[in-house]
């Protein structure tokens, strides 16, 4: 049984990345009806067991570390508002890493919503294994808002992307990706990247497949079963299929330059297996040129 509340949680810390993360994800929550959660972590533990700081001078960091946190979170705040003066918000400032908190908070969440890079407490989170561990280990999907040339540009216009890869997980991608491309009226891409070298052991040895046409001819079939179904149930959504020879993260980052969003699981088979654990969830979380949309799996009953 589910425990996520109809919310969307957004995490802040005063950066233009926050900012654009707190726009966007406060236009989606208006749009789905759903209350907007901000929170900002304070980590307040570490300043007085870990960092060192005792005495009288503790407090007066204390304070002025909350009233910093305060004035994040009341920023964003009125951010949210003069979105839509009607949406329901909550705020939260945690004593508590940035990270373990976002994937508590992903517990809860229909969706949980971060900037592209940050300051302070969220410093370094999109760069190497802290992007892995809040997007991988998260309990449901994650957003990391992006914008046009590593920019908070972030577009509102143009398809919805969704990476097939005929994994369970990339099922769910589809169904999410139907879904977001439906609410905001605009056309879906369904992309299947693959290429006719694979990797057979750890120490990565390469095999050259045979027969590519007949290979092609085979993921084009893969790609046609995957979104079979999908078009009745969503008429007024067009979609255009896109087969390539390429790397996964090769093809989304191209297409990523046209899309409003893009959508992929967090697994898959071939090219996207280990997707968040390696090169193509540094290149995607990092080089996209609008926001990422990463579907957790589902939990077995």
């Amino acid at each position: 049984m589910s425990t996520t509340e109809p919310r969307i949680t957004v995490g802040v810390d005063g950066s233009a990345g926050s900012t654009a993360a707190v726009a966007w994800a406060a236009k989606l929550a208006a749009l789905r009806h759903l209350e907007l959660r901000i929170v900002h972590g304070l980590q307040l533990t570490g300043v007085y067991y870990g960092g060192g700081v005792l005495g009288a001078g503790a407090e007066a960091l204390f304070d002025a570390i909350r009233t910093d946190g305060e004035r994040v979170v009341a920023d964003a705040r009125a951010l949210a508002a003069s979105i839509d003066k009607d949406l329901a918000v909550t705020t939260d400032l945690p004593n508590e890493p940035p990270v373990p908190m976002l994937i508590d908070e992903s517990r809860r969440a229909r969706l949980l919503v971060v900037g592209r890079t940050g300051t302070d407490g969220f410093a370094d989170m999109l760069l190497g294994g802290t992007a892995a561990s809040v997007v991988s280990h998260a309990h449901g999907p994650v957003v990391v808002v992006r914008g046009r040339h590593d920019s908070a540009d972030v577009p509102e216009s143009g398809p919805v992307v969704v990476g097939v890869d005929g994994s369970p997980n990339s099922e769910q991608a589809i169904a999410v990706a139907f879904e977001e491309a439906a609410l905001r009226g605009a056309p879906l891409i369904a992309l299947h990247a693959w290429n006719d070298v694979t990797y057979e052991d750890a120490f990565g040895s390469a095999r050259i497949l045979t027969q590519p046409e007949s290979l092609e001819e085979d993921e084009e079939r893969l790609l046609g079963q995957r979104l079979a179904g999908w078009q009745e149930k969503y008429p007024d959504v067009a979609i255009r299929r896109v087969l390539v020879r390429d790397r996964p993260r090769h093809a989304l980052l191209e297409v990523s330059a046209e899309a409003q969003l893009v959508v992929v699981g967090s697994r898959g088979r071939g090219g996207f297996t280990g997707m968040l654990l390696g090169s193509t969830s540094q290149a995607l979380v990092q080089h996209a040129r609008c926001p990422v949309l990463v579907v957790r799996p589902e939990p077995k009953a």
